[in-house]
Protein backbone atom coordinates (compact mmCIF):
# COMPACT_ATOMS: atom_id res chain seq x y z
CA UNK A 1 0.00 0.00 0.00
CA UNK A 2 1.03 3.68 -1.23
CA UNK A 3 0.25 7.08 -0.92
CA UNK A 4 -0.85 9.49 -3.76
CA UNK A 5 -0.43 12.79 -2.14
CA UNK A 6 -1.69 15.78 -4.20
CA UNK A 7 -0.36 18.72 -2.01
CA UNK A 8 -3.96 19.81 -1.43
CA UNK A 9 -4.40 22.90 0.24
CA UNK A 10 -7.64 22.90 2.45
CA UNK A 11 -9.79 25.81 3.60
CA UNK A 12 -8.11 28.44 5.62
CA UNK A 13 -5.00 26.66 4.69
CA UNK A 14 -1.85 28.16 2.79
CA UNK A 15 0.52 26.36 0.48
CA UNK A 16 3.03 26.48 2.69
CA UNK A 17 1.01 24.64 5.47
CA UNK A 18 0.45 22.06 2.68
CA UNK A 19 3.87 21.61 1.85
CA UNK A 20 4.49 21.04 5.97
CA UNK A 21 2.18 18.19 5.85
CA UNK A 22 3.47 16.60 2.91
CA UNK A 23 6.36 15.97 4.62
CA UNK A 24 4.84 15.26 7.71
CA UNK A 25 2.73 12.83 5.53
CA UNK A 26 5.84 11.15 4.27
CA UNK A 27 7.16 10.80 7.49
CA UNK A 28 4.36 9.03 8.54
CA UNK A 29 4.31 6.72 5.81
CA UNK A 30 7.73 6.26 6.12
CA UNK A 31 7.13 5.13 9.98
CA UNK A 32 4.36 3.17 9.72
CA UNK A 33 5.12 0.58 6.63
CA UNK A 34 3.85 2.35 3.44
CA UNK A 35 5.95 1.14 0.43
CA UNK A 36 6.11 4.89 -1.35
CA UNK A 37 4.64 8.26 -1.99
CA UNK A 38 4.06 9.92 -5.30
CA UNK A 39 3.03 13.55 -6.02
CA UNK A 40 0.88 14.36 -9.35
CA UNK A 41 1.56 17.38 -11.59
CA UNK A 42 -1.61 19.42 -11.71
CA UNK A 43 -1.85 23.66 -12.67
CA UNK A 44 -3.75 26.29 -11.71
CA UNK A 45 -6.06 24.64 -9.35
CA UNK A 46 -5.77 26.39 -6.15
CA UNK A 47 -6.58 23.34 -3.73
CA UNK A 48 -3.66 21.53 -5.29
CA UNK A 49 -0.05 22.96 -4.89
CA UNK A 50 2.30 19.73 -6.58
CA UNK A 51 2.70 21.51 -9.73
CA UNK A 52 6.15 21.62 -9.64
CA UNK A 53 6.43 18.07 -8.76
CA UNK A 54 10.25 17.17 -9.12
CA UNK A 55 10.79 20.32 -6.81
CA UNK A 56 8.79 18.83 -4.26
CA UNK A 57 9.89 15.51 -4.58
CA UNK A 58 13.74 16.77 -3.76
CA UNK A 59 12.51 19.06 -0.54
CA UNK A 60 10.84 16.46 0.85
CA UNK A 61 13.14 13.40 -0.06
CA UNK A 62 15.68 15.49 2.16
CA UNK A 63 13.57 15.36 4.83
CA UNK A 64 13.09 11.62 5.07
CA UNK A 65 14.98 8.68 4.69
CA UNK A 66 14.02 5.17 3.29
CA UNK A 67 10.70 5.52 1.45
CA UNK A 68 10.35 5.94 -2.17
CA UNK A 69 9.20 8.83 -3.63
CA UNK A 70 8.14 9.75 -6.93
CA UNK A 71 6.28 11.17 -9.65
CA UNK A 72 2.23 10.07 -10.14
CA UNK A 73 2.91 11.55 -12.46
CA UNK A 74 4.57 13.45 -14.54
CA UNK A 75 2.64 15.01 -17.29
CA UNK A 76 5.28 14.18 -20.51
CA UNK A 77 3.88 16.15 -23.04
CA UNK A 78 4.08 19.35 -21.05
CA UNK A 79 7.95 18.28 -21.21
CA UNK A 80 10.89 17.61 -23.17
CA UNK A 81 12.11 13.47 -22.49
CA UNK A 82 15.84 15.71 -21.96
CA UNK A 83 14.35 17.72 -18.81
CA UNK A 84 12.59 15.20 -17.11
CA UNK A 85 15.52 12.67 -17.39
CA UNK A 86 18.01 15.21 -16.32
CA UNK A 87 15.46 16.02 -13.33
CA UNK A 88 14.94 12.47 -11.93
CA UNK A 89 18.79 11.87 -13.01
CA UNK A 90 19.37 14.43 -10.20
CA UNK A 91 17.35 13.09 -8.13
CA UNK A 92 18.23 9.31 -8.33
CA UNK A 93 21.57 10.93 -8.31
CA UNK A 94 21.40 12.98 -4.78
CA UNK A 95 18.30 9.72 -3.36
CA UNK A 96 19.93 6.47 -4.86
CA UNK A 97 17.39 4.04 -4.73
CA UNK A 98 14.95 5.84 -3.32
CA UNK A 99 13.06 7.53 -6.84
CA UNK A 100 10.22 6.82 -9.09
CA UNK A 101 9.05 8.48 -12.27
CA UNK A 102 5.36 7.73 -13.15
CA UNK A 103 3.95 9.13 -16.34
CA UNK A 104 1.04 10.64 -18.09
CA UNK A 105 -0.29 12.02 -21.11
CA UNK A 106 -3.07 14.18 -19.93
CA UNK A 107 -2.21 17.97 -19.83
CA UNK A 108 -3.25 18.27 -15.90
CA UNK A 109 -4.48 21.62 -16.56
CA UNK A 110 -7.26 23.11 -18.78
CA UNK A 111 -7.08 25.04 -22.17
CA UNK A 112 -5.66 28.48 -21.22
CA UNK A 113 -3.03 26.70 -18.63
CA UNK A 114 -1.90 24.37 -21.64
CA UNK A 115 -1.38 27.71 -23.68
CA UNK A 116 0.41 29.06 -20.30
CA UNK A 117 2.36 26.24 -20.15
CA UNK A 118 3.50 26.80 -23.79
CA UNK A 119 2.77 22.96 -24.69
CA UNK A 120 1.48 21.84 -28.28
CA UNK A 121 -1.70 20.49 -27.94
CA UNK A 122 -0.73 17.88 -30.64
CA UNK A 123 2.30 16.74 -28.14
CA UNK A 124 -0.13 13.85 -27.02
CA UNK A 125 0.53 12.40 -30.23
CA UNK A 126 4.20 11.71 -29.58
CA UNK A 127 3.70 10.10 -25.81
CA UNK A 128 4.69 6.98 -26.88
CA UNK A 129 8.27 8.21 -28.40
CA UNK A 130 8.92 10.15 -25.81
CA UNK A 131 7.97 7.81 -23.03
CA UNK A 132 10.85 5.31 -24.89
CA UNK A 133 13.25 8.18 -25.77
CA UNK A 134 13.11 8.99 -21.59
CA UNK A 135 14.01 5.51 -21.19
CA UNK A 136 16.78 5.83 -23.58
CA UNK A 137 18.17 9.00 -21.95
CA UNK A 138 18.21 7.22 -18.17
CA UNK A 139 19.15 3.86 -20.03
CA UNK A 140 23.13 3.10 -20.67
CA UNK A 141 23.20 4.29 -24.37
CA UNK A 142 21.05 7.48 -25.32
CA UNK A 143 19.22 7.46 -28.38
CA UNK A 144 20.34 10.69 -29.41
CA UNK A 145 23.40 10.86 -30.91
CA UNK A 146 26.26 12.93 -29.50
CA UNK A 147 23.65 14.19 -26.67
CA UNK A 148 23.37 12.60 -23.05
CA UNK A 149 21.41 13.29 -19.83
CA UNK A 150 23.90 14.45 -17.39
CA UNK A 151 22.74 13.57 -14.65
CA UNK A 152 20.41 10.84 -15.48
CA UNK A 153 22.22 8.39 -18.40
CA UNK A 154 23.02 5.14 -16.96
CA UNK A 155 20.56 6.12 -13.45
CA UNK A 156 17.73 3.48 -14.78
CA UNK A 157 15.29 5.83 -12.76
CA UNK A 158 12.28 2.92 -13.08
CA UNK A 159 9.35 4.07 -15.20
CA UNK A 160 5.56 3.47 -14.41
CA UNK A 161 2.72 4.26 -17.02
CA UNK A 162 -0.46 5.93 -15.18
CA UNK A 163 -3.97 6.07 -16.96
CA UNK A 164 -7.32 6.06 -17.12
CA UNK A 165 -8.22 4.68 -20.45
CA UNK A 166 -7.25 1.83 -22.01
CA UNK A 167 -4.14 3.39 -24.26
CA UNK A 168 -2.15 3.41 -21.34
CA UNK A 169 -2.78 0.35 -20.61
CA UNK A 170 -2.13 -0.89 -23.94
CA UNK A 171 0.93 1.13 -23.67
CA UNK A 172 2.42 -0.34 -20.51
CA UNK A 173 1.56 -3.86 -21.46
CA UNK A 174 3.72 -3.19 -25.20
CA UNK A 175 6.73 -1.98 -23.38
CA UNK A 176 6.67 -3.73 -20.64
CA UNK A 177 6.31 -1.43 -17.54
CA UNK A 178 4.27 -1.53 -14.56
CA UNK A 179 0.66 0.41 -14.61
CA UNK A 180 -1.05 2.74 -12.70
CA UNK A 181 -4.89 2.88 -12.87
CA UNK A 182 -6.31 6.45 -11.69
CA UNK A 183 -9.28 4.92 -10.45
CA UNK A 184 -9.33 7.23 -6.98
CA UNK A 185 -11.49 9.75 -9.54
CA UNK A 186 -12.01 7.97 -12.90
CA UNK A 187 -13.43 4.52 -11.82
CA UNK A 188 -15.22 3.37 -15.05
CA UNK A 189 -12.38 1.64 -17.49
CA UNK A 190 -10.86 0.01 -14.23
CA UNK A 191 -11.60 -3.37 -14.69
CA UNK A 192 -11.20 -3.26 -18.47
CA UNK A 193 -7.92 -1.76 -18.41
CA UNK A 194 -6.36 -4.41 -16.39
CA UNK A 195 -7.53 -7.03 -18.23
CA UNK A 196 -6.22 -5.59 -21.20
CA UNK A 197 -2.81 -5.05 -19.46
CA UNK A 198 -2.30 -8.38 -18.20
CA UNK A 199 -3.10 -10.38 -20.95
CA UNK A 200 -1.22 -8.21 -23.54
CA UNK A 201 1.38 -7.63 -21.20
CA UNK A 202 5.55 -8.21 -22.79
CA UNK A 203 8.57 -8.80 -20.37
CA UNK A 204 10.88 -6.22 -20.61
CA UNK A 205 14.40 -5.35 -18.76
CA UNK A 206 12.37 -3.53 -16.10
CA UNK A 207 9.62 -5.83 -15.59
CA UNK A 208 9.19 -9.37 -16.43
CA UNK A 209 5.48 -9.57 -14.78
CA UNK A 210 2.69 -7.28 -15.19
CA UNK A 211 2.33 -4.97 -12.46
CA UNK A 212 -0.73 -3.31 -11.03
CA UNK A 213 -1.30 -0.26 -9.34
CA UNK A 214 -5.00 0.88 -8.53
CA UNK A 215 -5.88 4.38 -6.95
CA UNK A 216 -8.09 4.69 -4.64
CA UNK A 217 -9.54 7.28 -2.07
CA UNK A 218 -9.37 7.15 1.94
CA UNK A 219 -10.95 8.94 4.79
CA UNK A 220 -10.18 7.13 7.92
CA UNK A 221 -11.40 8.38 11.44
CA UNK A 222 -12.15 7.44 15.04
CA UNK A 223 -15.52 7.50 14.29
CA UNK A 224 -17.68 6.84 11.38
CA UNK A 225 -19.66 9.96 11.82
CA UNK A 226 -16.55 11.73 11.50
CA UNK A 227 -15.27 9.78 8.86
CA UNK A 228 -18.81 11.20 6.62
CA UNK A 229 -18.21 14.93 7.72
CA UNK A 230 -14.80 14.91 6.24
CA UNK A 231 -16.45 13.11 2.88
CA UNK A 232 -18.89 15.64 2.82
CA UNK A 233 -16.77 18.22 2.82
CA UNK A 234 -14.84 15.92 0.15
CA UNK A 235 -17.82 16.44 -1.97
CA UNK A 236 -17.86 19.95 -1.42
CA UNK A 237 -14.34 20.90 -2.88
CA UNK A 238 -14.72 18.38 -6.23
CA UNK A 239 -18.24 20.66 -6.69
CA UNK A 240 -15.86 23.83 -6.17
CA UNK A 241 -13.05 22.79 -8.28
CA UNK A 242 -15.19 20.78 -11.04
CA UNK A 243 -18.16 24.05 -11.35
CA UNK A 244 -15.99 26.83 -11.01
CA UNK A 245 -15.16 29.30 -14.19
CA UNK A 246 -13.52 31.55 -14.94
CA UNK A 247 -12.30 32.45 -11.02
CA UNK A 248 -15.82 32.83 -10.18
CA UNK A 249 -16.05 31.73 -6.69
CA UNK A 250 -18.40 29.88 -5.43
CA UNK A 251 -21.04 30.75 -2.39
CA UNK A 252 -21.98 27.94 -0.06
CA UNK A 253 -25.65 28.08 -1.32
CA UNK A 254 -24.03 27.79 -5.09
CA UNK A 255 -22.40 24.28 -3.51
CA UNK A 256 -25.82 23.37 -1.65
CA UNK A 257 -27.62 23.88 -5.43
CA UNK A 258 -25.01 21.61 -6.99
CA UNK A 259 -25.55 19.16 -4.47
CA UNK A 260 -28.73 18.42 -4.79
CA UNK A 261 -28.69 18.68 -8.61
CA UNK A 262 -28.16 16.11 -11.17
CA UNK A 263 -24.73 17.81 -11.61
CA UNK A 264 -23.64 15.88 -8.13
CA UNK A 265 -23.33 12.19 -10.08
CA UNK A 266 -20.22 13.81 -11.49
CA UNK A 267 -18.75 14.64 -8.73
CA UNK A 268 -19.98 11.47 -6.68
CA UNK A 269 -18.79 9.06 -9.69
CA UNK A 270 -15.15 10.22 -9.29
CA UNK A 271 -15.86 8.86 -5.28
CA UNK A 272 -17.03 5.59 -6.93
CA UNK A 273 -14.01 4.19 -5.03
CA UNK A 274 -13.31 5.42 -1.62
CA UNK A 275 -12.41 3.54 1.67
CA UNK A 276 -14.53 5.61 3.94
CA UNK A 277 -14.99 5.18 7.97
CA UNK A 278 -13.62 3.72 10.86
CA UNK A 279 -10.13 1.85 10.58
CA UNK A 280 -11.76 -1.54 10.36
CA UNK A 281 -13.94 -0.17 8.06
CA UNK A 282 -12.04 1.42 5.91
CA UNK A 283 -9.39 -1.70 5.87
CA UNK A 284 -11.67 -3.99 5.05
CA UNK A 285 -13.09 -2.10 2.04
CA UNK A 286 -9.73 -1.73 0.58
CA UNK A 287 -8.78 -5.88 0.88
CA UNK A 288 -12.41 -5.87 -1.26
CA UNK A 289 -10.96 -3.30 -3.66
CA UNK A 290 -7.63 -4.80 -4.06
CA UNK A 291 -9.18 -7.89 -5.43
CA UNK A 292 -12.28 -6.11 -7.20
CA UNK A 293 -9.33 -4.46 -8.93
CA UNK A 294 -6.56 -7.38 -9.09
CA UNK A 295 -4.15 -5.09 -8.02
CA UNK A 296 -0.63 -5.85 -6.99
CA UNK A 297 -0.51 -2.54 -5.00
CA UNK A 298 -2.93 -0.05 -4.14
CA UNK A 299 -2.14 3.72 -3.80
CA UNK A 300 -4.09 5.68 -1.60
CA UNK A 301 -5.13 9.12 -1.53
CA UNK A 302 -6.21 10.21 1.78
CA UNK A 303 -8.87 12.65 1.24
CA UNK A 304 -9.86 14.34 4.21
CA UNK A 305 -10.42 17.92 4.52
CA UNK A 306 -7.43 19.32 6.07
CA UNK A 307 -4.24 18.10 6.85
CA UNK A 308 -3.93 17.24 10.50
CA UNK A 309 -7.25 14.98 9.52
CA UNK A 310 -4.98 13.71 6.33
CA UNK A 311 -1.98 12.36 8.31
CA UNK A 312 -4.44 11.05 10.93
CA UNK A 313 -6.15 8.90 8.14
CA UNK A 314 -2.71 7.98 6.59
CA UNK A 315 -2.31 6.47 10.87
CA UNK A 316 -5.34 5.17 11.38
CA UNK A 317 -5.60 2.76 8.22
CA UNK A 318 -2.28 1.33 9.29
CA UNK A 319 -4.21 0.10 12.10
CA UNK A 320 -6.14 -1.88 10.22
CA UNK A 321 -3.74 -3.39 7.18
CA UNK A 322 -0.47 -3.17 7.27
CA UNK A 323 1.23 -1.41 4.09
CA UNK A 324 3.70 -3.78 3.82
CA UNK A 325 1.55 -6.92 3.11
CA UNK A 326 2.85 -8.86 5.26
Amino acid sequence: MSILDLAAVGRGESIAESFAGSVELARVAERTGYRRVWYAEHHNISSIASSATAVLIAHIAGRTGTIRLGSGGIMLPNHSPMVIAEQFGTLATLHPGRIDLGLGRAPGSDQATTYALRRDPAAAESFPRDVVELQGLLGDESPIPGVRAIPGQGTHVPLYMLGSSLFGAQLAAELGLPYAFASQFAPRALNEAVTIYRETFKPSDQLAQPYVIAGVGAIVAETAEHAGEQLEAARRLRARALFSRGGQKLSEADIDAILASPQAAAIDEMLTYNAVGTPDEAGEYLEEFREHAVADELIVVHQSNSVENRLRSAELLTEAIDPTGD
